[in-house]
């Protein structure tokens, strides 16, 4: 089986009266084995059991907060005690299930954490009970495929994510590996250090993915928290004209954008986006842009207004099929480029941005929630009257 990689799943019976399901990966000739088990399925010896936001079915709105088993601590993992977690847009789209990525069911949401160690394996060093941490998003991968042995763990194949394939976030408790672990800075709150996730996201597309100089004009697609966080890292990296563009949804997210630094806000439901940008510069188009929508009209807005030679960065997921040709990207020789996810040395600088106040989360945060108020929290996002809500899982 050289250089190929094999997923086998295995159903067995353990002497308690719960299924358990493991995967076993067969990565270049190497067998790795691990539990793929849910605490949202899976009661724990004891009994113990603690509140989560759950999807629990494929319907719109099939999410409610539920009793799940607390998760036990196996020896080579942390156990975090979660005090605030972010919600994302695709958490939303999960509850809608407009999702396009495949996720596990049930599921707790959840992927936008941190918290403080609460318990510690017994074949774990380096932390202690009580340190305040950020979690990254890749509970689990393989260690052993080309990605991972290469440093591009979120790239590989055998990935269970957050609040996915890997149960979330939206509970008192999560268990992670030590490897994915950051502290936080002792002078950024828990609500701020939740948010270093879609910050790394923006980061890792824009600074380690985008050819990017002083001096561009970028055109941002959607001020939802990706296209905030994204308009934020370009200014940082030196843009010299950001173009912010949203739709009727975004008028309080477009005043966000024009707080945090766009020299331009343009509603494209009532405005034209290609005039404005014509007017700009030289006139050719803009040097980048980035796509943080992911529905597929903004990638077709995307090529028109990219000038020649230019870059398109999508950054944003969508499932609407394309109904438009790519040739404009041959045509005028544009360099398209995905990024995905992120990885240890961009949550480190990242945090640094945070400590010394280089990233601004003040106008982001639209409110802090506890659990039982999730549908409040998930709403005043989808309706645009917050850029980002928070939830409290723990004080």
């Amino acid at each position: 089986m050289q250089g190929r990689t094999t997923a086998i799943f295995i159903i067995y019976f353990c002497p308690f009266p719960t299924l358990s399901i493991a995967a076993v990966w067969v990565v270049h000739g190497r067998t790795v084995t691990q539990p793929v088990t849910s605490p949202a399925t899976q009661p724990n010896e004891g009994g113990t059991t603690v509140q989560a936001l759950v999807k629990y079915g494929r319907r719109n709105g099939d999410v409610e907060v539920r009793d799940v088993a607390e998760p036990t601590l196996p020896p080579d993992r942390v156990l975090i005690e979660v005090k605030a977690a972010g919600v994302c847009g695709s958490d939303l789209h999960m509850w809608r299930e407009h999702q396009s990525w495949a996720i596990k069911e049930p599921l707790i949401l959840g992927h936008e954490f941190c918290g403080v160690v609460a318990q510690v394996g017994d074949a774990v060093s380096g932390f202690q009970v009580g340190e305040r941490v950020a979690c990254e998003t890749a509970a689990e991968v393989c260690g052993q495929c080309v990605y991972c042995l290469s440093g591009n763990y979120n790239l590989c194949p055998h990935r269970l994510g957050y609040g996915a394939l890997a149960d979330g976030a939206f509970t008192r408790y999560v268990v992670a590996r030590p490897q994915i672990l950051h502290r936080i800075p002792d002078n950024v709150p828990f609500e701020h250090a939740a948010l270093t996730e879609p910050i790394c996201v923006a980061y890792n597309a824009l600074v380690e993915k985008t050819l990017m100089k002083p001096g561009d004009l970028v055109v941002i697609q959607g001020p939802g928290p990706i296209g905030i966080m994204a308009l934020q890292i370009v200014r940082l990296r030196g843009a010299g004209t950001i173009v912010v563009l949203g739709t009727d949804v975004d008028t309080h997210r477009l005043e966000v954008a024009a707080e945090l630094g766009a020299h331009y806000t343009l509603n494209v439901q009532r405005e034209d986006a290609a005039k404005l940008i014509q007017g700009l510069g030289d006139g050719f188009g803009a040097d980048l842009v980035v796509d943080c929508t992911g529905v597929s009209r903004a990638l077709k807005q995307s090529m028109e207004l990219v000038r020649p030679n230019g870059r398109i960065t999508k950054i944003g997921w969508g499932p609407q099929p394309l109904d438009f040709s790519l040739d404009p990207l041959v045509g005028k020789a544009v360099t398209l480029q995905g990024s995905f996810s992120h990885t240890y040395p961009t949550w480190e600088r990242v945090l640094t941005l945070l400590a010394t106040g280089q990233v601004n989360l003040e106008p982001v945060i639209g409110g802090v929630y506890p659990l039982a108020e999730w549908e409040e929290a998930f709403t005043k996002m989808e309706e645009g009257a917050s850029v980002k809500s928070v939830l409290r899982l723990s004080d």
